[in-house]
């Protein structure tokens, strides 16, 4: 029998690199049956990093999919990976989960990574629990850990568990709703419930209290009681727990040491008895009149699901990772693809434990599951009975930030190589591949370098194709600035017709972003109406190459105000050539210039760092618009940049900021440019060289 929709928990497990996400989940995993022991990360047997790229590299890159049964109820679990670059892993868990746990290392407390996933945390309004992990390491301080949370996000932190020692003298942990001591025991399934240590008592008491007025403030009647009596039951903690987390009032903390199996169990029991179900819970629908409307995930009525991530498995083919929003959806449904418009047959359903796949009868609203072999599914896909008219909104994710130029070694793996990378966009949608039709290059994006590598070093190994890439060539523009106009006459004669069309027009520029705008003038019938949408097409096709670069001019308005023509030798290929020769005239006399893309760039660095930052994008004739902390010592920059000066600035990034900043960055606006950078990408142009690396 299926899980019933209210007695699922759906939790993403996210931070920073390295706090010990895959090795909870292990444990957790041994801890609910599914695997015979918890293997390490670096034995490389791990159920979350279970590809050669993760298992080769001890990292996570995929975000992992595992369930287990606790207490009568069936927790999904998402393990994420902590590297920024693989952002968009993150952004498609906490899609389909209800609540996120973050994990902090007790050594380190709040960084870089920590303060990023809050902030996508807030902008969701997911509720949120804490695991302060590593325990058990050298440094390791609760007291401090919890205060720099508190200090960083100003929020109602309230601990559920709290440690009995620390560093080498860590033993296990307190569990302050049922006032127990559960100490670490590796290996053991349950362990073994005991007094808590004598010398804890005063402060398990001032924690309890903290978290006994936390509970209060999730529910008036429990409030009321609250004040009444001064204290709760353990259930009503649970309860008020329950509605606080749900509202956002407060953030539960726990701690212990994953790789002991120390805090774990209280953690789970938490997850269950206080993490929200998905029942009533609303999934955002595809905007069509401008206003945001919501599906209630609901376990009655037709099925419809949404697909937030696709893989392919070499055994298994194509898989879709979906979450079920309405209904119950069995192995014998037929449900239509929304963006294709066409039915699919679904032959089974299944259930997952990182890559093993399990067949189940059926997935009830709110569950998680794996569709296999579903020709037309990809990412973002709504799937749905014929009779629902929703479409799920596609995730949020941000635009890639380190783009390369790529090309197969060999011209007859050209083929080969576009096909598997278009692939690996399919599976990665932060991974965009595009021909650039002006710089003639196929240019490949990511979330970093990182990223790339190991894209490309996935496709080398298993296709055997030798890559080459550069930075990218920079798509300049043209434009003028002050009006002008010419006249041009195009006269040809051959054997029988002749050519002939004369041409007076009058260019202006027009505000950045208007692009074109023709004006026909001609009164009187000087040029026929036959022939002026080759006029139009002939300033069109002038436009393609600029005169000081030959990059496209954009930003301008042509009126053609005179002309001539011939009744046997004119024809709209003559006016096509000939406006295109008072085009060409016309800018020569209009001050052209050259524009260069601006990009908006948000960095987000450590403290110490700042000034570093702030030199560097000054070199890079950069506009810092402005700065703000944003918590865990973290400052918010943005600026405008030019691309240019952008090419390499994933790479350079890490490199002044050690690997602990991030960014964020999307096109602007064109700008224009003068001057020794102008002059330099002139002189590249008429070279046919590769442009200058900003």
């Amino acid at each position: 029998m299926s899980t019933s929709s209210d007695q699922i928990r759906n939790i993403a497990i996210t931070g920073h690199g390295s706090t010990g996400k895959t090795t909870l989940l292990e444990q957790i995993l041994y801890l609910g049956g599914q695997i015979p022991k918890p293997e390490t990360v670096e034995g490389g047997k791990t159920v979350s990093d279970h590809t050669e790229e993760e298992t080769n590299r001890k990292i996570s890159i995929h975000t992992a999919l595992a369930h287990i049964k606790w207490k009568d109820r069936k927790i999904n679990l998402l393990d994420t990976p902590g590297a920024g670059d693989f952002v968009g892993e993150v952004i498609s868990a906490l899609r389909v989960s209800e609540a996120a746990l973050v994990l902090v290392a007790a050594d380190a407390g709040v960084q870089i990574g920590t303060v990023q996933t809050w902030r996508r945390l807030k902008q969701r309004n997911t509720p949120t629990l804490v695991f302060i992990n590593k325990m058990d390491k050298e440094h390791a301080d609760f007291a401090k850990t919890v205060n720099d949370l508190k200090e960083n996000f100003q929020a109602n932190f309230v601990p559920v568990s709290i440690p009995v020692g620390a560093g080498a003298g860590f033993q296990g942990v307190v569990n302050l709703i049922e006032q127990k001591a559960y100490m670490a025991q590796q290996g053991a399934k349950k362990p073994a419930a005991s007094d808590i240590p004598q010398e804890m008592a005063a402060q398990v008491e001032e924690y309890r209290q903290a978290l006994v007025e936390a509970a209060a403030e999730g529910d008036d009647a429990l409030m009321e009681k609250y004040f009444e009596s001064e204290t709760l039951s353990d259930e009503e903690i649970g309860i008020g727990l329950a509605k606080a987390l749900a509202a956002g009032k407060v953030i539960p903390v726990f701690c212990g040491a994953a790789l002991l199996n120390g805090g774990i169990y209280t953690l789970l029991d938490a997850l269950v008895n206080i993490g929200p179900a998905p029942v009533g819970r609303k999934e955002p629908l595809q905007s069509t009149d401008g206003e945001q409307g919501f599906q209630v995930i609901d376990s009655t009525g037709s099925p419809s699901c949404f697909v937030f991530k696709t893989s392919v498995d070499q055994f298994s083919g194509q898989l879709s990772y979906i979450k079920v929003v309405t209904g119950l959806l069995t192995g014998d449904a037929e449900l239509l693809n929304r963006r294709e418009s066409k039915k699919e047959k679904i032959s089974k359903v299944y259930t997952c434990i990182g890559k093993k796949l399990d067949e189940v009868d059926a997935l009830p609203a709110g569950d998680i599951g794996v569709l296999t072999k579903i020709a037309t599914a990809q990412t973002n896909d709504t799937l749905c009975s014929a009779d629902l008219n929703v479409t799920y909104l596609p995730l949020q994710l941000p635009q890639p930030v380190h783009a390369v130029a790529i090309n197969a070694a060999a011209k007859k793996d050209e083929d080969k190589l576009n096909q598997l990378l278009q692939r690996a966009a399919e599976e990665d949608m932060t991974f965009q591949l595009n021909y650039n039709t002006e710089t003639k290059e196929t240019v490949i994006s990511g979330m970093g370098e990182l990223h790339l590598d190991i894209i490309m070093d996935k496709i080398k190994s298993q296709a055997k194709i030798e890559m080459q890439t550069r930075v990218p060539k920079v798509a300049y523009r043209e434009t003028i600035r002050a009006a002008s106009g010419a006249e041009y006459q195009h006269k040809k004669q051959t054997g029988g017709h002749g050519q002939y069309a004369k041409v007076v027009l009058e260019i202006q520029p027009l505000p950045r972003g208007e692009q074109f705008k023709f004006v026909n003038a001609i009164v009187g019938g000087r040029i026929s109406k036959g022939y002026i949408p080759g006029v139009e097409k002939g300033v069109l096709e002038g436009m393609e190459a600029g005169i000081l670069a030959g990059y496209p001019v954009v930003d301008l308005e042509a009126k053609v105000v005179d002309g001539k023509m011939h009744p046997v030798d004119s024809s709209e290929l003559a006016f096509k050539l000939a406006s295109r020769g008072a085009l060409r005239a016309s800018l020569e006399k209009a001050d052209p210039v050259l524009l260069e893309p601006v990009m908006n760039l948000t960095v987000f660095v450590e403290d110490q760092y700042l000034g570093d930052v702030l030199s560097d994008l000054s070199s890079r004739r950069g506009k810092v618009l402005g700065q703000e902390p944003v918590g865990g010592g973290i400052q918010e920059v943005k600026a405008q940049v030019p691309q240019a000066e952008l090419l390499r600035y994933s790479i350079d990034l890490r490199s002044i900021t050690s690997g602990t900043a991030s960014f964020e960055i999307e096109f602007s606006h064109y700008s224009p440019i003068t001057g020794k950078v102008a002059d330099q990408v002139m002189a590249a142009a008429k070279a046919g060289q590769k442009q200058p690396e900003g």
